[in-house]
């Protein structure tokens, strides 16, 4: 199997990552809400005299969020970054998909052609780590455009593709700043690949091996669900402050809004709340469940047109 299954992951997460793409950039919208960086305290500061903290935004639904960025950028900015998404399931889902299919195969018992689900879960962890260190500058890059246009226009980046943003990023930032968040990304990506990988196999055993469906378009679309489900909920509060700690703006000489994702998270959970970490959740679950569905059925049928390769 060797270097077919990076292929068809890769193709399948392509295909999966640009059609869902408008879901992910409402997602990570709402995610930036209520951000207010300039008035927050320090993150341990509990017992500060400094100013209390203005209350939190009010914070509006995913269909609001859609329309207002219709309404005020255009259709087209709806895929604002869709370069950056190609370019980063190229190098984070490939890689993941592909290291997930080789530990998979190796790890199979051969008698039962099943693997235990700790395995499964081991297995998601390794790849997805290995692939979010890969892609981490395309993940950098597609969140800082996508997060663009909420952006006052003296203060955009207006980058002109993903490869534009990663140039000018490395000189104007350094190289460091392309794996901005890194920590982060691997910490949601070992939790997506995991959740999301070895749930689709477990719930497609489980379906296939109780006799609710045959091994089919049917039961590929009731496995990917509840994997897309699965993945949302573990992994949407990691996601949130990776995409803060992403999207902040670094003034040379001035101290970064964040000094980490720990500062990031307490920051977050004191100015806006503990369900803070769940904002875009519908969005999150939105895009999930699509993106997962059109994932594994893509890959179920590139496996199928590669299997005599």
């Amino acid at each position: 199997m060797g270097l077919k299954g990076f292929l068809e992951g890769g193709i399948a997460s392509i295909v999966a990552g640009s059609t869902t793409h408008p879901l992910d950039l409402i997602k990570v919208r709402m995610q930036l809400q209520g951000e207010k960086l300039p008035q927050l305290r320090p993150a341990f500061a509990f017992h500060s005299h400094s100013p209390m903290l203005p209350p939190p935004s009010a914070t509006t639904g995913p269909i609001t969020v859609g329309v207002r960025i219709v309404q005020s950028e255009g259709v087209a900015a709806l895929f604002s970054g869709v370069s950056a998404t190609v370019l980063r399931q190229t190098l984070y889902s490939t890689t993941r998909m592909g290291l997930y299919d080789v530990l998979k195969q190796n790890w199979t018992d051969p008698e039962h052609g099943t693997m235990p689900l700790t395995r499964k879960i081991t297995a998601g962890l390794i790849a997805g780590g290995i692939g979010a260190a890969v892609g981490n500058p395309a993940d950098v890059a597609m969140v800082r455009m996508q997060a663009d246009g909420r952006l006052p226009v003296s203060q955009r980046r207006n980058y002109k593709s993903v490869f534009d943003a990663i140039r000018r990023m490395s000189n104007q930032e350094g190289i460091g700043s392309l794996w901005r968040g890194s920590g982060l990304t691997v910490n949601r990506a070992m939790i997506v690949t995991a959740s999301q990988l070895a749930s689709y196999d477990q719930f497609k055993e489980t379906i296939v091996g109780k006799g609710w469906m045959k091994d089919g378009l049917g039961t590929h679309v009731a496995a990917s669900f509840a994997a897309g489900f699965v993945a949302a909920v573990a992994s949407n509060p990691i996601d949130v402050i990776k995409t803060r700690v992403m999207n902040m703006k670094v003034e040379a000489g001035e101290t970064p809004p964040y000094n980490g994702a720990l500062d990031c998270a307490l920051k977050t959970v004191r100015a806006e709340g503990p369900m803070a970490l769940y904002k875009g959740f519908i969005p999150t679950i939105s895009r999930q469940g699509p993106f997962t569905v059109v994932l594994f059925v893509t890959l179920e049928q590139v496996r199928k047109m590669f299997k005599d390769f």
